[in-house]
């Protein structure tokens, strides 16, 4: 009776057990860490609405697309966060990136499907009574079951009970379970940091009532987050780290021998800082107060030892020295504004739309940036063409979510009202010069070096003022050696340099550049300049050109160096920032984008006759671009898209602008008929346009003219090599050249492409001998004729030394008197161009003859030697 009894109720279990094992598809893998993809309709939709306001990159999804296509990915946030896990659970399948289905140590539930809720709780409760145990799912595996079937997942580094859990309960840690699970499969498993930001503004140092009860614009409570999300979808943003391919960490040397536990504490810690620094690239460091800066500041040991050394060696009580020091860092410092930031950017942006045709970014070079900056501090050294540099390089960074940084400013632009707003906008300011100052460089060296030690990027300009003449000024060295004395002292781990080239198709203050090139006195800024710049605002200036060189490690350049820096003696600190400045400026010019106006000014200069037709200019122009092609020169988008075209409206605006007019009789004609001249007082504004791209034909000038000094029409291509060191040397304070590549390589090259473009041929014969074709001869004097402004202002700074009888002139004087004695050359029909009659050119041509030993009429030998060589060049240019 009871084995009747018995067999009925163990059937009625066993169909219990089939039934559960049915619904379960004989499988207990059903927990609520996985979340299918897609969800549910009414889910997915409701997701895709509230989620559809966040932003993310383009950019960002190559970061992904670039790992192997068999790799587990694993996305990797700094805190547990279910939003952050949803977004990307929905986001990513609309970018078509690897959508995260498994969330390890988290549990989602209001989104999943009825069914799977049914199968995750009956697997729960079956495992319950039947295992008298909760379902673990690192206990079976059932983590790598779902990794090897989905390809990814999301983890968090940082939870509330996340350290006490693995420390103290030796509960599993996942990123021990995922070197383990490395270990045993042949996948490599990925892991990308995953970032979400409620905004770019950094830190305070001491947080405000709001972040204290509703959690900071970093780490926002729920609430935060929902207002943010409903009220402020754009202030929220993703980005991707730098993937972490955890094979190859492995694999390195300094881990190999490791135990798991001690592996996943190096990897945890080593995600924590990336991601950190990633955050730190975007928002900046923390922002402490200015009052807390300055105490950091004049309280350090070394600036309290300075003083009172200063104090004791100018005998005067030592409070007073504290006073002048505080009132210096008042004098210098910035006042770091995010609410000032924001503002100013509608401002930049209202003013770029209103005055230019729209900004092209390097958006690569940019990444390459943004990625470089967190390893160390940037140092940003644009081109310095125009004041609206400042504005547009942070204006840039800001809407591509990297810090303003702090801008080198000079004290001229200090005035009120703009003075303030530029410190709230990052700006510092410093003095031309520090000659006598030794209290104030000392406070100023601190402050950049406090700069650096806080994790702030800096901008400075390493010309030291606007390039007037269009080409790079020779770089100032000043700012570039307190950086370089800071990195020494330890500021930071590595300091990171960044090239960046600013261009514009036509610049603001052109016709200021031309008055005071042309010896005219530079107006200092003020409020009437600033209200006078409304007209501006009327008119269109083309486009901005803005690229990244790639950044230079200042830890990667100093490797390869016998000595350490802290090691070196002054002299070879002093060698090295040259080094560096020359570096800095050369990797600008590789980033100089030539435009359609750079292109056009320089063949309207350089043909020889004063009368020319369209399509003269227009073949002129098409071998400076052919050639700038094949020297792989970044050009304006404009010519790209069409050549023909971009020259064509360059041409039409100067002539709107009259800078080149028809000739006389030819005003009724077409202007593919008409013959073109060029209006005089206008040739010191197109001088400035040609010399925008000039840095591309420097090597094909050298040469060209190397070629014209054999008079013959075949030529050794060894036998240039003298000539083409020369001009290296004897314009060394008008170009930079490369460091790195000897002169044999520049004429090499150069004559390959003069080959291409069917102006030289190979002797049939004679190894390394050339032939000057019949065309030839016409486009070397071409290229040859960039060079000629600079001999003409050479020869005028020359015949000032035979002629001047006046000894001790102060630099000022001088210029003035060869400005003077230049314009009379002009009219007397001694020197040819007008734009010859630079002062810049001058300053430059004085300093390379007094390195020469030419310092006066005394020195008549050296005078006579340089007057014959350049009257033959000159003879070699001329019509």
């Amino acid at each position: 009776m009871n084995n009747q009894k018995k067999r009925p109720i163990s059937s009625i279990v066993l169909k219990i057990r089939k039934w559960i094992n049915r619904l379960l598809k004989n499988s207990h893998d059903h927990y609520f860490c996985f979340l299918p993809s897609p969800t549910g309709i009414l889910s997915a939709f409701f997701l895709d609405r509230l989620l559809s306001g966040v932003f993310m990159g383009g950019e960002q999804s190559d970061i992904v697309k670039n790992i192997p296509d068999d790799a587990i990915i694993v996305y990797i946030t700094k805190y547990k966060s279910r939003f952050e896990f949803l977004f990307s659970h929905t986001r990513y399948r609309q970018l078509r990136m690897p959508v995260p289905q498994l969330a390890f140590d988290s549990d989602i539930y209001f989104w999943q499907p009825l069914s799977r809720i049914f199968r995750i709780c009956l697997a729960y409760l079956d495992e319950l009574f039947h295992q008298r145990r909760i379902q673990n799912p690192y206990r079976n595996d059932y983590y790598q079951r779902a990794l090897l079937t989905s390809g990814c997942a999301m983890l968090s580094l940082v939870e509330k009970k996340g350290y006490y859990r693995r420390f103290v309960k030796e509960k599993t840690d996942p990123l021990a379970y995922l070197i383990e699970m490395q270990k045993k499969i042949d996948r490599p498993i990925c892991l990308v940091p995953q970032l979400m930001f409620f905004g770019k503004k950094p830190l305070p140092a001491v947080p405000g009532l709001v972040d204290a009860f509703f959690g900071t614009s970093q780490r926002p409570g729920k609430l935060r987050k929902i207002i943010t999300l409903v009220r402020y979808p754009g202030k929220i943003f993703v980005e991707l780290s730098r993937p972490l391919n955890l094979r190859q960490w492995l694999s390195q040397s300094v881990h190999t021998d490791k135990t798991v536990d001690y592996q996943a504490l190096e990897l945890r810690r080593q995600l924590l800082l990336q991601h950190n620094r990633h955050r730190q690239s975007i928002t900046g460091p923390i922002l402490k107060s200015s009052e807390e800066l300055k105490e950091s500041i004049l309280t350090s040991h070394r600036m309290r030892t300075f003083i009172k050394k200063h104090a004791e060696s100018r005998q005067e009580p030592i409070y007073k020295i504290r006073k002048k020091a505080d009132g210096y860092l008042d004098e210098i410092a910035a006042r770091y504004s995010p609410a000032l930031i924001r503002i100013m950017s509608s401002v930049v942006g209202w003013i770029i739309n209103s005055m230019f045709d729209g900004a092209v970014i390097d958006k690569a070079g940019l990444a390459r940036v943004k990625a470089m900056s967190m390893n160390g501090p940037l140092i940003l050294i644009p081109c310095h063409k125009s004041h609206i540099d400042y504005l547009i390089l942070s204006y840039v960074l800001y809407h591509n979510n990297m810090p303003c940084p702090h801008i080198a400013a000079g004290r001229n632009l200090s005035f009120w009202p703009l003075g303030p707003i530029f410190r709230s906008g990052g700006a510092f300011f410093l003095r031309r010069t520090f000659r006598g100052a030794v209290l104030y460089s000392r406070v100023f060296s601190a402050y950049i070096y406090k700069l650096l030690e806080e994790g702030f990027n800096i901008e400075l300009f390493i010309e030291g003022g606007r390039s007037r003449t269009g080409k790079l000024l020779i770089p100032k060295l000043g700012l570039i050696s307190i950086l370089l004395d800071a990195y020494r002292n330890g500021a930071c781990e590595d300091m990171i340099v960044v090239p960046v080239y600013i261009g514009y198709d036509r610049i603001i203050e052109e016709h200021a550049y031309v008055h005071e090139v042309e010896g005219g006195k530079k107006e200092d800024e003020n409020l009437s300049q600033v209200i006078r710049a409304r007209r501006f605002l009327k008119k269109r200036y083309g486009k901005i050109y803005i690229n990244f060189h790639d950044p230079i490690s200042t830890r990667d350049l100093l490797a390869d160096s016998p000595v350490s820096l802290d090691q070196m003696v002054q002299k070879d600190v002093n060698a090295l920032c040259r080094n560096l400045g020359w570096r800095i400026i050369n990797a600008i010019d590789k980033q100089t984008v030539v435009t359609p106006h750079g292109l056009v000014a320089a063949a309207i200069l350089n043909i020889s006759r004063p009368r020319f037709t369209q399509e003269e200019l227009m073949e002129a122009v098409n071998a400076y671009l052919t050639f700038a092609t094949t020297q792989n020169a970044k050009l304006a988008d404009t010519i790209i898209l069409n050549p023909d075209g971009a020259m064509e409206y360059a041409i039409d605006r100067y002539l709107s602008r009259k800078l080149i007019e028809k000739a006389p009789g030819k005003k009724d004609l077409p202007e593919d008929q008409a013959d073109y001249v060029v209006n005089t007082a206008k040739r010191s504004l197109l001088e400035f346009y040609k010399n925008n791209c000039i840095s591309y034909f420097v090597p094909a000038a050298f040469t060209a003219l190397a070629i014209l000094k054999k008079d013959a029409f075949q030529f050794n291509a060894a036998d240039l090599h003298t000539e083409y060191h020369f001009f290296q040397d004897f314009f060394k304070y008008e170009f930079a050249f490369d460091l790195d590549r000897p002169p044999v390589h520049d004429v090499r090259k150069t004559i390959k492409s003069f080959i291409d473009h069917a102006m030289l041929m190979p002797h049939q014969t004679i190894p390394d001998c050339y032939q000057i074709t019949s065309s030839g001869y016409r486009k070397l004097k071409l290229f040859a004729a960039f060079l000629k402004p600079y001999f003409e202002s050479y020869r005028v700074v020359l015949h000032f030394f035979r002629t001047n009888r006046k000894e001790n002139l102060e630099s000022k004087d001088k210029l003035k008197k060869i400005q003077s004695l230049g314009l009379q050359m002009v009219k007397t029909k001694e020197i040819e161009l007008i734009e010859s009659v630079s002062k810049v050119n001058y300053a430059n041509g004085l300093s390379y003859f007094f390195t020469n030993g030419i310092r006066s009429h005394e020195d008549e030998a050296s005078i006579s030697y340089f007057e014959t060589l350049l009257q033959t060049y000159l003879n070699l240019l001329g019509p």
